[in-house]
């Protein structure tokens, strides 16, 4: 099955050999985004800030790819520190408030540019 990359300058642009996106049929499946403001180039020092950055970096990509959050299956949060878990859901819980996709959350000892939390995801687009 042929892969389209799906790229959107409404959101950091790849820091590696890697896609913002990869759509495969009727998935898509993004790159973990961190909390780079794509207009200002900056990063907040706030858990919550970070995370809300991080999420619309991804609905950027979803937009682009033709879909929305309500499309987004699994994800997967990386946090540097799991005390931060309750702020980073408050957050996330906006994004995904009905039929939240399926999740993992990972601790983990370092996200790229010093970011506080990454989260990746997996999406099916339907095309009618």
């Amino acid at each position: 099955m042929p892969k389209k990359i799906i790229f959107t300058d409404k959101a950091p642009k790849a820091i590696g050999p890697y896609s913002q996106a990869i759509q495969s049929g009727n998935l898509l499946f993004i790159s973990g985004q961190i909390p780079f403001n794509p207009v200002t180039g900056e990063i907040s020092d706030d858990i919550s800030e970070q995370t809300r950055q991080v999420l619309e970096n991804l609905k950027s990509i979803l937009l682009a790819a033709g879909a929305t959050p309500a499309n987004v299956l699994k994800t997967t949060v990386f946090l540097k520190n799991l005390d931060d878990f309750n702020a980073m859901n408050a957050v996330y819980g906006e994004y995904f408030a009905v039929d939240a996709p399926a999740r993992s959350t990972i601790e983990v000892s370092r996200i790229p540019r010093g970011a506080l939390v990454e989260i990746e995801a997996v999406a099916v687009i339907n095309h009618n």
